[in-house]
């Protein structure tokens, strides 16, 4: 969809504008109404349209109307909007758009008369257009008889606003991301039979060299040479072989510190030996969303050029039954040096995690390091689908994310770690055991599996996001499906705190 900004209204099929609560009209509603000669206004009366925040009024227009429909946003109280719910407001328009089957819509934000408590209409707009682009997602590459009625129609939004270059400019970067957010969207939403370790690395590759991201791809044989067991005892299930991928995004100075991001990318996760119930395994080819955030990330920070010196590691690997497969009882030497029991193959995310997350800090140094992945359901049990997990070594990192988070509307919930469930996970027979055997506390000891593969020094945070991944309805910014979740949230980090 085209997102473009203008000080004067263009031609168009729909005309958007805003009323307060009370259903009292914005100057471009006013002068809507005088073209209709009062119409909307009886409209407003009619319907009881009270004009609170995301309610919406259609009204189709009159002969001599450049548009065949007027749309009324309802904003609520001004002064209780914020940020965020912009996002929202621009999401409601294009669902009602679609709706009405409009092609193209002025949007006439001008903000005349209200005041916005704290907040620049400036950067209102922008999010506005960017909650447009981010709700207009669809994966439909593979719907070949979709009938046209089902389509959307929706090609081009034009936002009337004041000092439209200034809006441009602050959509630029929010456009980047809302672009990487598609290419999120897309791998998590991709067939597994088309998505697997070797052909994602080389969309990572495809995809980031351009922006000059220098991307490394290590095979089975290399990663094997590093010693990378629990790696290689996940993928070696699976006629295709692991891969781990590092994408290096060098846009600071050379003495400047890492921030390291590492992703879970299990292209299918099958459960290994341990396999998982049949209803509903197909929801496994998005296990790997915590690579795909990563490497949205990666793409984000590189297109807009930030200041940053970030790097990120996803460990892709099909967790599949087979005769090569693990098998519980079996033990594995990590790179860290450390053994592992494995007593259930479904617990393979914190496997492949922790040779990443060891050869993350081993190769680049890292000062700060964040892991995301779709690790245990009983983070879903514990917060549902409101809240991603956070766990951290560091209290003051898990604030910045939480800040961070709360921004851009992808709000993590801060988790506990105790002694007792890291002693959970010691084994008679090898240094750790890869579950501790109970139902307890079941994202915490995933959580306390990882810690001990980070090193001394290191501020670490653990992102749990098997509950926010995927969404089973539509939300605010995301349609039903794939979120993206976290990949906005951790750019918005980096320029909060590490680009000042």
């Amino acid at each position: 969809m085209k997102i473009s900004f203008d000080a004067k209204s263009p031609k168009s099929d729909a005309f958007v504008a805003f009323a307060v609560e009370g259903g009292k009209l914005l100057e471009p509603g006013k002068w809507a109404d005088k073209k209709m000669s009062g119409a909307l206004k009886r409209a407003i009366e009619a319907e009881k349209f009270e004009a609170k925040k995301a309610q919406t009024l259609v009204v189709p227009g009159p002969a001599g109307m450049p548009h065949s429909h007027v749309v009324i946003v309802g904003l609520g109280k001004p002064e209780d909007l914020k940020e965020q719910d912009f996002e929202k407001l621009g999401g409601t328009v294009v669902s009602v758009l679609n709706g009405r089957k409009a092609g193209s819509a002025d949007v006439a934000f001008r903000t005349d008369g209200i005041k916005l408590k704290g907040l620049d209409p400036r950067h209102a707009a922008a999010r506005m257009a960017t909650g447009a682009l981010l709700s207009a997602y669809r994966f439909d590459k593979y719907l070949t008889k979709e009938p046209k009625d089902k389509k959307p129609t929706l090609k081009s939004l034009s936002f009337t606003v004041d000092d439209p270059a200034r809006v441009k400019k602050i959509f630029s970067d929010e456009k980047i991301a809302a672009e990487s957010v598609y290419l999120v969207r897309d791998l998590v939403s991709e067939a597994p039979n088309v998505l697997y370790p070797e052909s994602f690395a080389a969309i990572i590759r495809k995809e980031l060299s351009p922006f000059g991201v220098d991307v490394t791809v290590l095979g089975a044989r290399e990663i094997e040479k590093k010693g990378m067991g629990a790696l290689m005892a996940v993928g070696q299930g699976s006629a295709r072989e692991p891969k781990l991928v590092t994408m290096e995004y060098r846009g600071a100075g050379k003495k400047d510190p890492v921030v390291c991001f590492v992703g879970k990318g299990v292209t299918f996760d099958t459960g290994g030996i341990s396999i998982k119930p049949g209803p509903g395994m197909e929801e496994m080819k998005w296990d790997m969303a915590g690579a795909a955030v990563v490497t949205g990330l990666l793409r984000t920070l590189a297109a807009r050029e930030a200041k940053v010196n970030a790097v990120g590691v996803v460990a892709l690997a099909e967790n599949m039954p087979s005769g090569t497969a693990c098998r519980p009882g079996d033990i594995v030497e990590t790179m860290s040096g450390q053994t592992v029991e494995i007593l259930n193959t479904d617990a393979e995310g914190r496997l492949i995690l922790c040779d990443a997350l060891w050869y993350a800090q081993e190769e680049f140094r890292p000062t700060h390091i964040v892991d995301l992945a779709t690790l245990t359901g009983a983070m879903i049990i514990a917060l549902g689908h409101e809240y991603a997990g956070v766990f951290s070594n560091d209290s003051a990192f898990v604030k910045e994310l939480v800040a961070a988070g709360k921004h851009v509307g992808e709000e993590l919930w801060r988790m506990p770690l105790n002694d007792a469930w890291d002693k959970a996970i010691d084994s008679p027979a090898a240094d750790m055991k890869n579950i501790s055997g109970g139902r307890d506390a079941g994202s915490a000891i995933g959580a306390h599996f990882l810690k001990r593969f980070i090193q001394d020094g290191v501020k670490w945070a653990h992102l749990d996001i098997a509950g926010v991944a995927w969404s089973n309805k539509d939300r605010t910014s995301v349609p039903k499906g794939a979120s993206a979740f976290g990949m906005r949230l951790l750019d918005r980090y980096v320029a909060e705190n590490w680009e000042k």
